[in-house]
């Protein structure tokens, strides 16, 4: 993963622009500046790779349900012919 790069100059220009006061506008840019540089960013490989192994999570659970519906069906069968049985 990478940081996101930041130009906090910019930022600050662009603050005082606004009317934020030079202090405040500072003040901000460095807190944002911490927050992008301690936190990272998913590339578009880890996203892509994050949904190539939920593909296969889903293919593996939906063989898994394949199977269970099937054995509920062979389940659900046999107490229907015990029931059957009982009375008839």
């Amino acid at each position: 993963m990478m940081a996101i790069t930041f130009d906090t100059l910019k930022f600050v220009e662009k603050l005082k622009a606004a009317g934020v006061p030079e202090g405040h506008a500072k003040a901000e840019a460095e807190a944002l500046q911490d927050a992008l540089t301690t936190s990272e960013v998913a590339t578009a490989r880890d996203v892509e790779r994050l949904e190539n192994k939920l593909e296969l999570l889903r293919s593996d659970f939906n063989g898994k349900a394949t199977l269970i519906q099937w054995m509920l069906g062979i389940l659900m069968a046999g107490v229907m012919s015990l029931i059957l049985k009982a009375f008839f």
